[in-house]
């Protein structure tokens, strides 16, 4: 049988895809670009895929698809499961046409697609890989019941295959208000499996699996990372095997009936996005450059927020809500977003939940005057919902309890006084909608924010009996799509009890994410640099909130929280009423900075720098490498002062850079007296070289101290 070999190159990485007509695509090479290769070099890239054939292995070595079958002896998490009333188990494709697609896309560079045949079990697939033009590839399958009878669908998953080099995993596990912590571990033999359960990725999602190089970092080392661009429940995994081939692979996880194919009806799973890197800054950036690409990608200018939540809580009057309305404005804001507690009963979070009528008592002549008063200040206004929420004690409880997503003979266990609307109900979805969409066209609001505080425990359609959180999703993403079709200026941000749904799924819909409930800056430091692995920073938003951190009651400095907060979307989650007229100023101060820096924050390129574990630093550097921006904070004491010089990522090394740190007359700075670097108080020019390899004189700072350095070729 002949076999067929397509390169596909973008971005300066390379995916060797082998093909033939008897078994499905079998990915030979994802990785660093290989350059200009003939038919010759090609096969030889399929022929090493395939290996060689050792004791008690098959006679023909067979290369393993990206879509696992038996048949190849795969003996890790199987790529197809189902059966049809206990047979079909052990799928079969044949019958493989395989063809490079035309596409006319500014995002993607190439685009391959095979389709197979499973004649013996009567399904059918179809296989896409798109390589985008960031070097981001992304692959999904698409099955369909070929049969006359139904067939139930357990689970699809993908694999793509990591060279033997790889040695070290990374991902990510988190609580709400600490949300993506790494965690490493050395790649053994079998299995290591992530799933998630919780109806979302949630807090300790693994969010990005990345397999890497011994002691692989942000600059060095190669690494393979695998995200699955959905919103529901999923899983990801590596396999090494006894031979010690490797892949990482993932896809939903499927709850037991949620998906059964009638005859005719096709399934696609979400895409498995794969990012390869030389670091893991590298592998962001693909990431990061392909968002950007996106028509739908929000432009440069990201607006200035406050959210009320932290200022106001549950009491909502009209009053001191103006008068903050009127001190967001005086500091900078350009967006200002009423928070929770403005709907029918919510008075705490005890009730109210689902019924999204403006309370009259608490506004008793509507939002407008409140809609009215934030604009006259020339901002924006947003508002808050939890549409996929609600209360027991709600009247949309009480009128619809075959709305609640529960078994069918209980309610679930409450969380957070919560249970789960099912939003897969064609009524519910309808109410929601038309609720959303009659406020939100009401008063023309400009945003929402998007709220989603609890896993989706004992997740069952009470009218069916069976299990929704496939559905649920997908009626979540519908959901959206239709408010933002009949309010097309409308903006949303996704929250979820903080950062708990950040995905590549829901990013398709939405246009900030909410990274975390803590607003603590040291905390905050740790959650944004690891959260920016997956998102650009102008997609996180990053607020200043009081000195005294709400969550964590620990107390630090203006300087140290808006610093935080620059390199992300920059707001303000404080009462402005408690602030002194010195913290307003210095506040005002922040804002202006990070307005004439937004461009750059928004468009530049995002290196994280490697220190000692008690500073995090990052430089963000414009595409022409002219413009730069550095932060550096310290999250604990460090081990050595002043420590070693700091390493800026992403510079010229042919240009010099006048280097200044961006306000450092700051009223009463506590470094002062210190003896700092000539840099820290006087602007001075450096060869890109210097700064790059010897590194940049490190300044005294004690822990939850921070400086912000701007570099400008001359």
């Amino acid at each position: 049988m002949a076999h067929t070999v397509f390169h596909l190159r973008a971005g300066g990485v390379s995916v060797v895809i082998e093909a033939s007509g008897t078994t499905l695509p079998v990915i030979c090479h994802w990785g660093r670009d290989l350059g200009s290769l003939d038919e010759s070099a090609l096969a030889r890239v399929a022929e090493h895929a395939h290996g060689t054939r050792v004791t008690s292995e098959p006679d023909h070595p067979l290369a393993v698809g990206v879509l696992p079958e038996p048949k190849q002896a795969w003996m890790g998490p199987p790529g197809l499961t189902g059966d049809r009333d206990g047979s079909a188990g052990f799928p079969d494709f044949d019958a493989v046409v395989t063809e490079v697609e035309q596409v006319d896309s500014a995002t993607i560079a190439q685009r391959l697609v095979a389709t197979a045949t499973d004649a013996a079990n009567r399904l059918a697939v179809r296989l896409e890989f798109e390589l985008l033009r960031s070097g981001l590839l992304r692959v999904r399958a698409i099955v369909r019941n070929d049969g006359a009878e139904r067939y139930r669908l357990d689970g699809l998953d993908l694999a793509l295959p990591v060279p033997g080099r790889a040695a070290e995993l990374l991902d990510f596990s988190g609580r709400h208000n600490g949300e993506r912590r790494p965690q490493r571990t050395t790649i053994t033999d079998g299995t290591h499996l992530r799933e998630q359960r919780r109806g979302r990725p949630g807090p300790d999602a693994a969010t990005l699996l990345v397999a890497g190089t011994d002691g692989f970092d942000f600059g060095r080392g190669e690494v393979w990372a695998v995200h699955l661009g959905w919103s529901g429940n999923q899983r990801l995994w590596a396999h090494r095997t006894n031979g010690g081939r490797t892949a990482l692979g993932g896809g939903e996880l499927l709850l037991p009936g949620e998906v059964e194919l009638d005859p005719g009806e096709e399934h696609e799973m979400p895409w498995l996005c794969a990012a390869y890197g030389e670091g893991l800054d590298d592998a962001s950036a693909r990431i990061h450059d392909a968002l950007r690409a996106r028509p739908t990608h929000p432009a440069v200018g990201r607006p200035v927020t406050l959210n009320t939540w932290e200022a106001v809580y549950f009491d909502h009057t009209l009053e001191p809500l103006t008068e903050l309305a009127a001190l967001a404005a005086e500091v900078g804001v350009e967006r200002f977003v009423l928070d929770d507690g403005w709907f029918l009963g919510r008075r705490h979070d005890r009730a109210g939940l689902g019924d999204w009528t403006v309370d009259p008592e608490v506004w008793p002549h509507g939002l407008a005057p409140l809609v009215d008063r934030v604009r006259e200040h020339g901002m924006q206004f947003g508002i808050w919902f939890e549409p996929e929420m609600v209360n027991p004690d709600s009247e949309l409880a009480r009128a619809h309890p075959e709305w609640i997503l529960a078994p069918q003979h209980r309610d679930a266990p409450l969380a957070r006084q919560q249970l789960v609307l099912n939003v897969g109900h064609p009524d519910a979805r309808a109410y929601l909608r038309d609720r959303i969409v009659e406020l939100v066209s009401e008063h023309r609001i400009d945003y929402v924010k998007w709220d989603h505080n609890r896993d989706l425990v004992e997740p069952v359609d009470r009218v069916t009996g069976r299990a929704a959180v496939h559905r649920q999703t997908q009626a979540v993403y519908t959901l959206i799509d239709e408010i933002r079709a009949a309010c097309p200026w409308l903006e949303i941000e996704s929250c979820s009890a903080g950062g708990g749904r950040i995905d590549l799924g829901i990013a398709e819909r939405t246009d900030r994410f909410w990274t975390s409930d803590s607003n603590d800056p040291l905390e905050r430091q740790r959650i944004q640099r690891w959260t920016s692995l997956l998102m650009p920073p102008e997609l996180l938003g990053a607020h200043v909130g009081a000195a005294t951190a709400h969550v964590t009651g620990r107390t630090s400095s203006i300087d140290f929280r808006a610093i935080t907060a620059m390199i992300g979307s920059f707001g303000i989650e404080w009462d402005l009423r408690e602030a002194t007229a010195d913290e307003r100023a210095a506040l005002t101060g922040w804002i202006s900075e990070f307005v004439r820096l937004r461009p750059l924050i928004e468009r530049g390129r995002l290196h994280r720098l490697e220190s000692e574990p008690a500073i995090i630093a990052q430089t963000v550097v414009s595409a022409d490498r002219r413009h730069a921006i550095a932060t550096i904070a310290t999250i604990d004491s460090p081990a050595h002062l002043p420590g070693p010089a700091l390493r800026l990522a992403g510079l010229d090394p042919a240009a010099s850079y006048r280097v200044a740190r961006v306000r450092p007359d700051v009223a009463a700075d506590p470094t002062s007296t210190r003896r700092q670097p000539d840099w820290w108080s006087e602007a001075g020019v450096w060869p890109g070289a210097v700064l790059a390899e010897v590194g940049l004189p490190m300044p005294i700072l004690r822990p939850q101290e921070a400086g912000l350095i701007e570099l400008v070729a001359q």
